[in-house]
């Protein structure tokens, strides 16, 4: 079981960016902590979700 800004998911052994993806959030307007860490954009294709971990998203939205 995967927590994902606090509801538990069962989304072990996919890619943080596939989830990300799959879920509607644009790469590029995202930040995404796992396990009390930043994880960098850069690492988000290759990172895969493990059973345990805590993430937490950040989307940012544009406004005026």
């Amino acid at each position: 079981m995967v927590r994902v800004n606090g509801e538990n998911k069962e989304i072990a052994g996919m890619s943080v960016a596939q989830y990300l993806r799959e879920n509607g959030y644009d790469l590029k307007f995202v930040a995404v902590e796992i396990n009390e860490e930043i994880a960098p954009k850069a690492t988000l294709e290759d990172r895969i979700i493990a059973d345990n971990d805590v993430i937490e998203i950040v989307n940012f939205v544009g406004g005026g």
